[in-house]
């Protein structure tokens, strides 16, 4: 082939990829209230960063000369200067399945370099195109690397679901870092036409892996798009909270909010009764830098807040009981929630800072049946191989081995201090006075008279001062104080360590439990 033919068919093969698959299906695509594979990338990274490879990584089906474009888009671009590597399913080229042409993943969702960039990919497949693997030497393109599974937590991974996923991007969402939803969607191991020919289960995209059944029952979802822009400005969002490997901080982001604030809306915010609810994202919003958090599966195990903050500028991973939702009660799914952050923020030199208000567990059968003692212990097992930073706060109760698996009292928290606001005991109260104490109460000449005695007694048992005393916490200080301590913290803790690099004990923690 001569110079001139070698350009024209460069250019045509270039005029093919961009296409897609075609006007028509790129119609359709868009009436369904999407934008395309290219333009999913052009809303998340920078303006005229991206770079993609595999563009002529053109093929042809079985049986027919035509060339199709890569129904996977690859390529490197940049968010807020950080270079990430990008993959963005094309569903206009054979509804973005597998099998045919695939670009070369330098940096994938699976496997990476010691180091390298975070990994995201706008999922919308419904897996491998099974016409292009029939036979079987076919089983090899489905199959999945096991080998990259064993891989540690190297890069940051993030997943974008798109549209709907069967198949391969579920299995690369259930090993990500962070999930988004585009509600609307779906993401199952199979669709709806599958199940009914295997099962003849009849149920619809809605039900099976809709972004309700992800939001509020399996948790494996971390936040919800409502479009593709929306989508796009989340992931922004969470990488830059994130380093770009696990040999690297998080970037430090200046701030003008003083790291010695005082958080005076403290003192009224948490009510002195224990029995009244209050919303732990306000104690939140007062004491990270600016206001600002990123709360991840708001949904899921609502009793506990799980989410992203920064406090003078450092990236922290935040948990914390929420008195709203069950009062702030652990179970079984809160103990999954919990670990998920402390396995990242592990994995990726985050440090983690507990907001510990809790009553105890919230047991019984749904509980039991889910493994709860297991989860409990899958948590605690999580926080005793932790090596990055971790400051425990207790806001007002910390009741039992709960408030140990928030890293209170007797868990090997760097620093764990207390409010004056505290309330530490074995069991709460009411259950000690109904437990304890009946038949004391019961047998005596005068019960109520007896009850209120009691129950002065337990309120006198329960304040920081003896477990300050006992050396169970570090120190109490005032709710006001709450920023400039767990700051302080922090500058102490860098200048021991020199830096917040883990020992990354928790790189290959299995990815459910």
């Amino acid at each position: 082939m001569d110079k001139k033919a070698s350009l024209e068919e460069l250019k045509r093969r270039r005029e093919i990829a961009l296409e897609m698959g075609g006007p028509e299906k790129i119609a359709r695509h868009r009436q369904r209230g999407h934008i395309t594979a290219r333009e999913r990338i052009e809303k998340l990274v920078d303006p005229g960063t991206f770079t993609e490879t595999g563009m002529l990584n053109l093929f042809q089906l079985p049986g027919s000369d035509r060339l199709y474009p890569a129904s996977k888009l690859h390529g490197y671009g940049k968010i807020d200067g950080r270079v990430v590597s990008i993959q963005s399913d094309d569903s206009t080229v054979l509804a973005g399945t597998g099998g045919g042409g695939r670009p070369r993943m330098r940096s994938g969702v699976f496997t990476a370099p010691p180091r390298g960039c975070p990994s995201i990919r706008f999922g919308e497949s419904g897996g491998v195109h099974l016409q292009s693997v029939q036979g079987s030497i076919g089983v090899l393109a489905v199959t999945m690397p096991i080998r990259g599974l064993m891989a540690p937590r190297r890069v940051p991974r993030v997943i974008g679901i798109m549209g709907n996923c069967f198949g391969d991007p579920t299995w690369q969402a259930s090993q990500c870092e962070f999930v988004v939803q585009v509600k609307g969607t779906c993401m199952a191991v199979s669709g709806p036409r599958v199940l009914g020919v295997a099962l003849e289960e009849r149920t619809t995209p809605e039900e099976l892996g809709g972004w309700k059944v992800h939001a509020e029952v399996t948790g494996q979802v971390d936040a919800f798009a409502e479009d593709d822009e929306h989508c796009a400005r989340l992931i922004r969002e969470f990488i830059s909270y994130m380093p770009s490997n696990c040999e690297e901080e998080p970037p430090l982001v200046s701030t003008k909010d003083p790291p010695d604030r005082s958080v005076d809306s403290l003192k009224s915010l948490i009510p002195d009764d224990t029995s009244q609810p209050y919303d732990m994202e306000e104690v939140i919003k007062a004491i990270v830098d600016d206001g600002k958090y990123f709360i991840l599966k708001p949904y899921f195990a609502r009793p506990l807040i799980v989410c992203l903050a920064r406090m003078n500028g450092q990236s922290v991973g935040i948990i914390a009981n929420q008195p709203l939702h069950n009062d702030g009660a652990l179970g079984p799914d809160e103990c999954d929630k919990a670990v998920d952050l402390v396995v990242m923020c592990d994995s990726f030199n985050i440090p983690l800072l507990f907001l510990v208000d809790t009553p105890g567990y919230l047991g019984g059968k749904a509980a039991e049946e889910k493994k709860f003692p297991t989860k409990s212990m899958h948590l605690l097992q999580a926080l005793s191989l932790t090596s990055v930073p971790k400051i425990s706060v207790i806001i007002r109760r910390a009741y039992g081995l709960a408030a140990t698996n928030m890293c209170g009292t007797n868990a090997s928290a760097d620093f764990s201090v207390a409010l004056t606001t505290a309330d530490i005991r074995p069991v709460s109260p009411e259950m000690a006075l109904n437990t304890l104490y009946r038949d004391r109460i019961e047998s005596a000449k005068n019960p109520e008279n007896e009850r209120a005695k009691v129950i002065k007694e337990l309120q006198s048992q329960g304040g920081p001062f003896q477990a300050a005393m006992a050396g169970q916490i570090d120190d109490i200080i005032e709710p006001q104080d709450a920023r400039k301590y767990v700051i302080n913290c922090l500058d102490i803790l860098r200048g021991q360590r020199g830096d917040f690099i883990s020992q990354k004990l928790l790189q290959t923690w299995p990815t459910g439990f």
